[in-house]
């Protein structure tokens, strides 16, 4: 009979996953029982993505404000801190600044404008326009940025995080001046201790203030790189990837993944005699067109993945070729055209007229992004994502 779906995303129930727990063996178990009550026949290159959450809950990837506090005022010591391009989220950075603060006696927290670098507005552009403010150039303190603005809340949120972020500081009696800029030498007029928090643009950052005169400079990935008091870390990563866990509290990204990518792709092999490919993913790297939000706050989509999901993907667009290679051809005879061009493609289509259109991404973020979707970040209670026929084609 001929088959007549392609790419099919399970979301996957699981047990709630506590510090301790066999995250390998959950899975694995979780895929198999899956498997069983919904008939479900495991193939050779299914995947199955594993949300980072999980991940680092088994492992107790923890930390606490007093963690940071203490990483902090090791750096900095009494330095009036320079906290720069913060994203605008209180999932992601209100407890990281509430640490920052505490190990701190004054900051300076300066806010790109008019949105962070994931796309969340503290003003509309048309404003900027309206009031001739050129972002690229013009230093903003609060009281102008106000004077011009006024108060802006955040379209989902509802929250003014200008407001927002000065209350976190204040709760522990810290200093807080905040400023508007996109130059990060801005932040150098200022202090010269200064703590990048901006994630994917950070290592230019830091070069550009080393490069002109900044002397104790640090980003979010060199905060909790190692156990501070028994505290979890990330060597890699440092804060970068964290979220709220408590209130007091933050889950940082997992570590050590590749172990655990490599030995749940082992024993479903060992348990079905097939290869499947396995990965880490945390956010999927999608972009919102209402909000303008770039669903990226992890340092990457995927810490880590198996062999098989490595590269691009090397694929036709079927448009193309029946509009232009096989424009004459229609019913059975286009079919079975397209379908021998597909078994006689190249294997790197880069840059050929058949693949334009294709998606330029990496297999991984493309899979993130599915992922993601598919298991949603709120009570859906599937974060494991079976995935099937994902690298089938039009002949298979």
């Amino acid at each position: 009979m001929e088959r007549v779906v392609g790419t099919v995303a399970r979301g996957i129930r699981c047990p709630i996953i506590n510090e301790g727990d066999n995250i390998e063996e959950i899975v694995v178990e979780s895929i198999l029982k899956a498997a069983e009550i919904e008939n479900l026949t495991i193939n050779d290159k299914d995947i199955v993505s594993i949300t980072e959450s999980i991940v680092a809950r088994a492992q107790g990837n923890y930390a606490t404000i007093d963690h940071i506090a203490t990483d902090i005022k090791s750096k900095f010591e009494d330095d009036t801190i320079g906290v720069i391009f913060p994203i605008l989220s209180r999932n992601r950075f209100g407890n990281c600044l509430r640490g920052i603060a505490k190990g701190a006696k004054k900051i300076v927290l300066m806010l790109s404008y008019p949105s962070d670098e994931v796309g969340n507005h503290l003003v509309d552009l048309d404003m900027l326009d309206e009031k001739g403010i050129n972002p690229w150039t013009d230093v903003l303190t609060e009281n102008e940025f106000r004077d011009l603005f006024g108060i802006n809340k955040h379209a989902f949120t509802g929250i003014d995080y200008i407001e927002y972020y000065k209350s976190l500081a204040a709760e522990f009696g810290t200093e807080c001046e905040v400023i508007f800029s996109n130059k990060p030498e801005t932040i150098l007029e200022y202090t010269k201790s200064v703590l990048a928090c901006d994630v994917h643009s950070r290592i230019r950052t830091k070069k550009i203030l080393k490069n002109n005169g900044g002397e104790k400079i640090y980003s979010l990935d060199d905060i909790l790189t190692e156990s501070i008091e028994g505290s979890g870390y990330n060597e890699e990563y440092g804060l970068l990837g964290s979220n709220t866990a408590t209130d007091d509290g933050m889950k940082l990204f997992p570590r050590d993944c590749q172990p655990v990518v490599d030995n749940i792709q082992q024993m479903l092999k060992d348990k079905t005699g097939k290869t499947i490919e396995v990965m880490v993913y945390g956010d999927g790297a999608f972009k919102d067109p209402i909000g303008k939000i770039w669903e990226l706050a992890d340092p990457v989509v995927s810490p880590a993945y198996t062999a098989g999901l490595d590269g691009t993907p090397n694929e036709v667009k079927l448009k193309y070729l029946a509009d232009n290679n096989f424009a004459e051809l229609r019913g059975d005879e286009l079919k079975q055209a397209i379908s021998e061009f597909i078994d006689t493609k190249n294997d790197d289509l880069q840059g050929s007229n058949e693949s334009l259109g294709t998606t330029p991404r990496k297999l991984t973020d493309l899979i993130g992004s599915l992922a993601d979707l598919t298991s949603g970040s709120g009570d859906k209670g599937t974060p494991i994502v079976f995935i099937q026929g994902y690298f089938d084609d039009f002949t298979k």
